[in-house]
């Protein structure tokens, strides 16, 4: 970086890193392990965003509900009657508050001590050339990588000014659980926070404008619409947003379907419409690092930004929002920063596995069908429903289905989808597959442990020449 904030000492770190979320400690202890001298800075609560309000604290709340889920649905093996209920949510959000801050020091705050290299300072950054202005002081160095994360996105919605909401991180500490929620987004996080607060005894009505989670199959996202009316999320979709307002008992929102208005209202409102960039207020315009009109970042398949000497990675970019891959895509811009290597790294995302945590969950990876007949593959598709997988059955719980997406010419793998209770679990072994370029067949005639949901996927495998259905207990 072009000399610009003072002469450099040899107290200037090799890289300063901007965000101390998980892409920022990936990226630090990356550059530390490189023998990098390393300045991390963080604004807020150290650890970012998965741990602290988002994914350690969801999933810990799906978990409760799904505990209640089960016990309340005991019954559906003869003899055996089972209840439960929320009975303290202070309790429970205390409990949650627990792991998370537990988490926070073991994976955050008490590694620095094991990286002597990485110094971590809090305090808003500015970027200058040659360095940036951290409260007021001015540190030099040679790479920066900005790894700021995102923030709740907040709709341009008439009438939202003067209704109260929430988002996502408000509602995971609220002092008192509404009587009833309406949740605007049907994308990742609508879906995992509608059905956590429904378990938990809450009224919940699910809005989205197209359909629950646009990126699944379409046979799959018709199925967890069904599972959750079975209970009794009230699913609204295919609609436009009209506007929301203030009410006596809470909030109503204004849809329009089908060229008629209606009302929807609940005691309060969750917004789950996206994330917004954290690349305000930087200097970022000023240093020429090239935006989006959305304020993520652009980078190249490095991470480097259109600056040479800056780099992003993580949600701050726009690019596949999920934590592994945000700290993936910043131990690449570290390495590359730092000229780690004999050639730089490229970031490859082609086969990215993904997970929704409803229930039953929803996994993905690779190609869906119709990614693969616009990229111009003849396509074949098989679907095995969970009622031909032995482990549903054996659970007498046969919600979900699994769809395997392929090549018709040359009968490679291109992709596929799970929707089961346990199928968080199985995507990899389908993200290997596509890894090393199996065809169906050879999917099909691997060996796969009996009364496992993984077997589902050479069930699925089998389906593209047979009819499972018609195949006794692990034949084939």
């Amino acid at each position: 970086m072009a000399d610009g904030c003072g002469k450099k000492s040899g107290q200037n770190p090799d890289l300063i890193i901007v965000g101390a979320g998980s892409a920022g400690f990936s990226a630090a202890i990356t550059a530390a392990e490189a023998g990098a001298n390393v300045l991390l800075t963080g604004w807020g609560t150290i650890g970012g965003t998965c741990v602290n309000v988002g994914c350690v604290p969801s999933k810990f709340l799906i978990r409760a509900g799904q505990a209640l889920y089960e016990a309340r649905h005991a019954k559906r093996f003869a003899g055996i009657e089972g209840s439960a209920g929320l009975q303290d949510w202070a309790a429970l959000r205390e409990n949650k508050q627990c792991l998370v801050e537990d988490l926070r020091r073991k994976k955050y705050s008490d590694l620095l001590k094991d990286y002597p290299s990485i110094t971590y300072r809090e305090g808003r950054v500015r970027l200058v050339e040659g360095g940036v202005d951290i409260e007021g002081e001015r540190v030099c160095a040679e790479k920066i990588l900005i790894t700021t994360g995102t923030r709740p996105h907040i709709p341009d919605l008439p009438g939202l000014v003067q209704t109260p909401y929430l988002d996502s991180t408000d509602a995971l500490a609220l002092d008192k659980l509404p009587k009833s929620l309406l949740v605007l987004g049907g994308g990742f996080i609508g879906c995992e926070m509608a059905q956590i607060f429904s378990r938990l005894g809450v009224e919940v009505t699910l809005v989205a404008r197209s359909r629950l989670l646009p990126q699944a199959e379409p046979e799959i996202a018709e199925a967890l619409r069904d599972y959750f009316q079975q209970e009794h999320i009230a699913v609204e979709q295919g609609l436009a947003l009209d506007h929301v307002e203030k009410t006596a008992d809470g909030i109503a929102l204004t849809i329009s379907r089908n060229g008629k208005q209606e009302r929807l209202e609940a005691a309060r409102l969750l917004l789950a419409t996206g994330r917004q960039a954290n690349s305000d207020d930087m200097g970022l315009e000023e240093m020429g690092v090239n935006m989006r009109d959305d304020g993520t970042i652009i980078v190249d398949v490095h991470m480097r930004t259109s600056h040479p000497a800056i780099y992003a990675a993580g949600d701050v970019t726009g690019r596949d929002q999920f934590v592994y891959m945000a700290a993936y895509g910043a131990k690449l811009a570290a390495r590359n920063a730092l000229a780690v290597g004999e050639a730089p790294q490229v970031y490859d995302n082609h086969i990215m596995p993904f997970v929704v945590f409803t229930d039953p969950q929803m996994a993905g990876v690779g190609l869906s069908e119709a990614q693969a007949r616009a990229q111009g593959y003849e396509v074949k598709t098989s679907i095995a429903p969970l009622d031909v997988v032995p482990r549903a059955l054996a659970a007498l719980d046969m919600r979900g289905l699994i769809k395997l997406v392929a090549d018709a010419k040359t009968d490679r793998l291109l992709g596929g989808q799970i929707l089961a209770p346990e199928g968080a679990d199985s995507i990899q072994t389908l993200a290997m597959a596509l890894k090393y370029g199996m065809a169906t067949q050879e999917l099909s005639d691997m060996i796969f442990p009996y009364l496992t949901t993984v077997e589902g996927m050479k069930l699925a495998a089998q389906g593209f020449g047979k009819d499972v259905a018609k195949l006794s207990c692990c034949a084939g």
